[in-house]
């Protein structure tokens, strides 16, 4: 998926979220070109590859961190993306924070409660726009708490392979939350509500 870079929302430091997104994007690969016809074609995940950053603002300024993605169901028409699907699951108990104290802190029953929620979760609903810019509708799954989130995807070709060549596919999702809406609200004369994400996942198409 596919399209035009949207900027992360973010506060004081949203702009250097976005020059760091614009960044990596220039790393992923070439753009993908619009196929005359498709249908959903599988594509598995490269797992050591694929990872989620995120942004949160301690003290009012951006700190980065990671939690790795653990599994994804991923089915892509690039003719027609609204009968793709996303289904990606994340692991918050391998999540860093930047630095011990916070990574505790985000791991702990005041934030992600990684020990009872082992796993956050996002599926897509609905799916519009074009190979050039979509934007994914879905559910967010938080601590046992689900709410909709809207996101931003970008589908690129790989490094080192051919135009044409859709066999490896670099997907990348941006958007933000608050995370006091999953109940994931401690620390908050500390840290506050919003948080900027970026999922990179980087897909093999499945000879199955």
């Amino acid at each position: 998926m596919i399209g035009t870079l949207v900027s992360v929302k973010g506060r004081r430091h949203g702009l250097w979220s976005g020059l760091r997104v614009l960044a990596a994007v220039t790393l992923l690969g070439g753009a993908v070109a619009q196929p005359a016809q498709a249908a959903p074609v599988q594509y598995e995940l490269d797992k050591s590859a694929s990872v989620v950053g995120f942004t949160y603002y301690f003290n009012q300024d951006g700190t980065e961190g990671q939690m790795p993605v653990e599994a994804a169901d991923l089915q892509l028409d690039l003719g027609n993306v609204s009968r793709s699907k996303i289904d990606v699951t994340l692991s918050p108990k391998r999540a860093k924070a930047g630095f011990l104290f916070a990574t505790e802190a985000l791991k702990g029953a005041q934030v992600l409660d990684a020990s009872n929620h082992p796993t956050i979760r996002f599926v897509a609903r609905e799916i519009s726009g074009t190979i050039h810019g979509a934007k994914v509708l879905g559910d967010l799954t938080v601590r046992g708490v689900s709410r909709p989130v809207t996101l931003a995807a970008q589908l690129f070709r790989q490094r080192g392979t051919e135009a044409g060549d859709l066999d490896k596919l670099s997907i990348l999702l941006t958007g933000s939350l608050d995370r006091r809406e999953f109940g994931a609200d401690g620390y908050p004369d500390l840290v506050g509500p919003t948080i900027d994400l970026r999922i990179l996942a980087r897909v093999n198409r499945s000879d199955s």
